[in-house]
């Protein structure tokens, strides 16, 4: 077993807007805050195709939904912050923002994304505008619904599903090659407070550890996914207390599946995978 973890800390400030024009209205009636901290992580591509994926973020708001008038969003981040989507992987994530914000229920984020940039091998780079990513935001629902206490603190998890984020148009192997790229953003936003870890390794039958398998986790669809490393190790982080259906595959071998895992609010799941050659 094999923990991995990266915290950059970066104490923000907080913008809170209470008034919308002239209309006042009290959105935090106890008046006690809680800390929000931030995250940022991939489901990466396979990473034997890509060197860099590149995003921009400018400023994060969230919407509370203690009031029913005004303006309900709380500006918790504001700046300029670039992440390499590929150094987030298995478990790792970077830190966007640590604020106090006031206690109550909160439901929606929305992440303003000034630019996107993917760097192929042996394709050289490209580099996209957002849609709507910087003048309206892009709005992710928090699952679940995220309470801020008083006094304790909360965390959500902005998980960047890559390979359907980055769409590239053409075929790298053609001798057209690549034609331009998309940037859709699919992004998951965890409470990880209520969220569990599912990690482990894959490995072949002679117990030779396997690089770049998949893994991914489902409930009817696949919420998350991974990519191995080196040493055949992956983890998926944000994944909501229950029970899925996990799977993994490499090229040259057998899909494994194992029905029932259960993830446990708050907890760390191992799932190991031993995969068999595929025979033709």
């Amino acid at each position: 077993m094999k923990t991995r973890g990266i915290l950059f800390s970066a104490i923000l400030g907080a913008i809170f807007l209470y008034f919308a024009g002239c209309q006042e209205f009290d959105m935090n009636p106890s008046g006690e805050t809680g800390r929000l901290v931030l995250k940022v992580t991939d489901a990466p591509f396979p990473i034997d195709l890509i060197e860099e994926a590149n995003v921009t973020i400018t400023r994060v708001e969230i919407r509370t939904t203690n009031d029913t008038a005004g303006y309900p969003f709380l500006t918790v981040f504001e700046g300029t912050r670039e992440f390499n989507l590929l150094e987030l992987r298995n478990g790792v994530s970077e830190q966007l923002a640590s604020v106090e914000i006031p206690a109550g229920e909160y439901d929606l984020i929305r992440l303003y994304v000034d630019h996107a940039s993917i760097k192929v091998k042996e394709h050289g780079a490209y580099s996209v505008k957002v849609p709507s990513g910087q003048e309206t935001g892009i709005k992710i629902f928090i699952e679940p619904g995220l309470t801020v206490v008083g006094g304790l603190t909360s965390e959500v998890l902005l998980d960047f599903n890559l390979e359907k984020s980055f769409v590239l148009q053409g075929n790298m192997n053609t001798p057209a090659g690549i034609n331009g790229l998309i940037f859709k953003p699919v992004i998951r936003a965890v409470n990880n407070t209520t969220a569990g870890v599912v990690q482990g390794i894959v490995m072949d039958v002679d117990s030779v550890m396997l690089e770049n398998a998949s893994v991914w986790i489902s409930a009817d669809t696949v919420v998350s996914s991974a990519f191995t490393d080196a040493e055949g190790y992956y983890a998926i982080p944000g994944i909501p207390a229950g029970i899925y259906s996990m799977s993994a595959v490499k090229e040259g071998f057998d899909t494994v599946t194992v029905p029932e895992v259960m993830i446990v609010e708050g907890n760390l799941t191992t799932q190991d995978f031993v995969l068999e050659t595929a025979v033709e």
